[in-house]
């Protein structure tokens, strides 16, 4: 009833007939449950308190999103640092970061196993442990890689 008492298994007629008596409505809680699982309440209580559940799990839930890192072949080593250290703390914070080695013109045509290591020495100088996502692979820019916290 009202004050949450479990009135056990009744007939769905005797269920209406105590809530209209008490002047509330009957909602069906678990309809798959053998025998349906209903209560006897406040209709709008009961949707006020599931819109509050929903906002609380919407405000606790994180979104993941992909930062996005550009590095060119001869980038020197402090901005090489500053975006690690940025890198860093976006991967602190949960999110994916794609680091793209950004290769203009004839670059593009390089020895792959010098971009390899190119691309590694900005990864070297991260600080936060992480994990590859998503390997090494040839994009419209030049190379990407997609990493997130280990």
């Amino acid at each position: 009833m009202e004050d949450g008492s479990n009135l056990g298994v009744v007939s769905f007629k005797e269920a209406l007939d105590k809530a209209r008596e008490a002047g509330l409505d009957l909602i069906e809680i678990s309809p798959k449950a053998v025998p349906p699982v209903a209560k006897i309440m406040d209709y709008g209580k009961f949707q006020y308190a599931e819109n509050k559940k929903l906002k609380v799990a919407k405000t606790k839930a994180h979104t993941v999103e992909v930062k996005n890192i550009q590095v060119k072949v001869g980038t020197g080593d402090n901005d090489l640092a500053l975006k690690a250290r940025k890198a860093s703390e976006w991967l602190k914070e949960g999110n994916r970061i794609k680091v793209d080695l950004f290769l203009p013109g004839r670059t593009k045509y390089m020895d792959k196993k010098f971009l390899r290591e190119r691309m590694d020495r900005v990864l070297s100088l991260i600080t936060e442990k992480f994990k590859i996502a998503d390997e090494a692979k040839p994009s419209p820019k030049g190379l990407s890689i997609v990493i997130e916290r280990a």
